[in-house]
């Protein structure tokens, strides 16, 4: 590629339409993850996100991306904590509340136990990671949360909620599938 061409595709990235940039993202599959903490009446408080992801290994550490605006982070930040919460295939509907229910409604209806840091970990997730706050960074419309986890684990082998061009699914290997193929099992029920 010229050098030319690269300086116009530079120039054309500022001027990208907002919706053309969220139905192409929206290609690229992401995790459903609660993110949970309590407040100083330990109350519970969460929000959903589709950007937790491991940073390092050595710190352990974790990130996510939340709206300045979010009620929830500013709890987070308050607390100096939170819990990441892997939501299972078959928890839309929590996802839904805790994506959009107003703040003291989130919880309705669901069991959670607190995590050794005293975060909610939510009732039927996958898995769960523990941390303290490390940083929090600035960008664009967003902040960054690191988090340096403390403690971690799976809690079931179920298929996880994804969320992929504008709508829920959940995980199934096409290992899984191959093998359910070559056992025959797709052929019962035929």
């Amino acid at each position: 590629m010229s050098e030319g061409a690269t300086h116009s595709r530079t120039a054309d990235a500022d001027a990208i339409d907002g919706r053309l940039f969220r139905d192409v993202l929206g290609n690229f599959p992401t995790s459903v993850v609660a993110i949970t903490t309590t407040d100083t009446e330990e109350w519970p408080h969460g929000m959903v996100v589709g950007t937790f992801t491991s940073v390092s290994l050595e710190p352990p550490l974790v990130s996510f991306l939340a709206d300045r605006s979010s009620t929830t982070l500013r709890t987070i930040r308050a607390a100096g904590r939170f819990c990441a919460n892997a939501l299972a295939g078959n928890q839309e509907r929590l996802s839904r509340r805790l994506a959009t229910g107003q703040a003291r409604e989130r919880f309705a209806d669901t069991t959670w136990q607190p995590s050794p840091l005293g975060n909610p970990v939510l009732d039927g997730i996958v898995a769960w990671v523990d941390c303290a706050v490390e940083q929090v960074v600035e960008i664009g419309d967003h902040l960054l949360v690191v988090g340096r986890v403390r403690d971690l684990r799976v809690e079931s082998l179920k298929t996880p909620l994804l969320f992929f061009r504008g709508g829920y699914g959940d995980y199934m290997s096409s290992a899984g599938q191959l093998l359910d193929s070559l056992v025959g099992w797709h052929e019962i029920g035929r």
